[in-house]
């Protein structure tokens, strides 16, 4: 039996190897900007952040950020942006509080700080820019601008 399970471990892993090596030299691969796949694309005309924010496309969307964050440190370590959007900060820095879901654990209990699944911010809010779609989108929102 375990020679069997050997057999098929090295079958499929020479698998791996042959399809990871086809797919790598498929010269037909292109992103979404139409470079290559291994072609370094130059990101030009990057769209600036609008001051105003953006409506919700779609209910229970997360806000987006209205400002860069580009340079927070946000990490197992740190998260800039409790530092104005924390219920103890948000009051003196006129900033949004997060929401109060923000600070229920996993069994629903209330925190006094953050959850820890709520920790990285940038896992659902992202920087609002008004830049063209990479790809063509038939999506409506329920707002309009």
């Amino acid at each position: 039996m375990k020679s069997v399970l050997k057999l098929a471990t090295a079958a499929f892993a020479a698998l791996a190897v042959v399809a990871g090596v086809a797919f790598a030299q498929d010269a037909s691969l292109q992103t979404l900007r139409g470079a290559q796949i291994d072609e370094p694309v130059t990101v030009v005309g990057v769209p600036k952040q609008d001051k105003k924010r953006f409506g919700r496309a779609y209910r229970h969307q997360p806000p987006l950020i209205p400002h860069a964050v580009d340079q927070y440190q946000i990490d197992t370590n740190a998260n800039q942006c409790l530092g104005c959007h924390d219920w103890s900060n948000a009051g003196e820095r006129n900033a949004p509080t997060l929401s109060m879901t923000h600070y229920l654990d996993r069994d629903g209990r209330q925190l006094d700080e953050i959850a820890g699944t709520r920790w990285f911010c940038n896992q659902c809010h992202v920087p609002q820019a008004d830049a063209e779609p990479l790809v063509d989108n038939t999506f409506v929102p329920s707002f309009t601008r």
